[in-house]
């Protein structure tokens, strides 16, 4: 069975995304290179298959907890410069956290539950649902776009 796939409304052009590449290496990589006295990491990579398989956990652990999955925050993160980190020691990531909304279902004498009365919370991080990281920012840590 073939995926119908949708032409997503983010895209951006390759020329702009290199603009923003160059962007960050001219005003955030040299002066955190300068800072911590090494080549930070400028990129990170996760496979198609690893995010679809966080993506189908997310939704799955999220639905037994009472969330209606939505999406997924990426929050930027630095390593401990500690030895067991090997050659990602101090140096930036990126890790993927799922979000959604709390379904709440308001109780009813008899437990049946119309529709028109089941709310949904703000979005927010799905509490006990682990967050995603290691992916690989290369070797070395520079890429250009």
């Amino acid at each position: 069975m073939e995926k119908k796939s949708e032409r997503p409304s983010q895209l951006i052009t390759k020329k702009f995304a290199k603009e923003l590449h160059l962007n960050f290496m001219k005003y955030r990589a040299r002066i955190i290179s300068k800072y911590i006295q090494k080549e930070d990491a400028n990129a990170v990579w996760f496979s198609i298959e690893e995010l679809e398989n966080y993506i189908d956990y997310a939704k799955a652990k999220g639905e037994k907890k009472g969330y209606n999955v939505n999406g997924i925050r990426f929050y930027f993160g630095v390593y401990p410069d500690e030895k067991k980190y090997a050659e990602k020691a101090g140096l930036s990531t990126i890790f993927l956290t799922a979000t959604g909304k709390r379904v709440k279902i308001p109780a009813t004498t008899n437990n049946i539950q119309p529709l028109a009365l089941v709310r949904e919370s703000a979005d927010e991080e799905i509490p006990g649902l682990e967050p995603m990281n290691y992916g690989s920012i290369g070797n070395p840590p520079k890429l250009t776009y």
